[in-house]
């Protein structure tokens, strides 16, 4: 489905998405296991934060109508997490990378709450248009698997167990579902951004 910018809201979401991606390849280049430990870790607030946001909605409304989306938002988000999870037992990283991570996620914590209460249609497209672009990510990923520069090292076991991988799964298997992941929850935050500008 075609999801480019349609309106003023959605080329402010796709313009957030693009800096962010600049601010990855620039700081991360081919660094692809250390740029998923960071995009990640960002990955996954937004699905907390609008969780969060309309189960305290529902709350204030005393009204169980939430569309579903609760469960759906607090799923993606544990799902980002075990995504971190997994690429912190690949990529191994160092003290002034975890540091980052913790600034990313304070600053992108801040940022996106004040985005989804006041701009819920934008927040989800953004993300929509954030996990398109780390759909992109993983696809290159595993370009540099193939080709050979990126070893393709055994799966850790908690990627196994989180995927019900066989022993003998690699990190390309990995990249897969984790990509697999992403494309969902593009399709996700598209469909909510759709649900919201109606």
């Amino acid at each position: 489905m075609d999801h480019s910018p349609k309106d003023f809201s959605d080329r402010v979401a796709y313009a957030l998405t693009m800096s962010f991606r600049w601010f990855a390849d620039t700081f991360f280049a081919k660094r692809y296991g250390h740029r998923a430990v960071i995009l990640e870790t960002v990955a996954g607030v937004p699905g907390m934060v609008a969780g969060m946001w309309n189960h305290l909605r529902s709350l204030r409304r005393m009204q169980p109508d939430d569309r579903g989306w609760i469960k759906t938002l607090l799923d993606e988000a544990e799902n980002e997490r075990m995504h971190l999870m997994i690429f912190i037992e690949i990529a191994k990283p160092n003290w002034f990378e975890r540091m980052l991570v913790l600034f990313a996620q304070v600053v992108f914590w801040h940022f996106y709450f004040i985005l989804y209460v006041f701009f819920p249609k934008t927040a989800h497209r953004m993300i929509g248009y954030f996990e398109n672009q780390a759909v992109v990510s993983y696809t290159q990923y595993l370009e540099e698997i193939d080709s050979g520069h990126v070893e393709n090292i055994p799966a850790p076991k908690i990627a196994i167990d989180y995927y019900s991988l066989g022993e003998n799964a690699t990190l390309r298997d990995v990249v897969i579902h984790v990509r697999e992941d992403e494309q969902g929850h593009a399709d996700v935050n598209h469909g909510m951004a759709d649900t919201l500008s109606k």
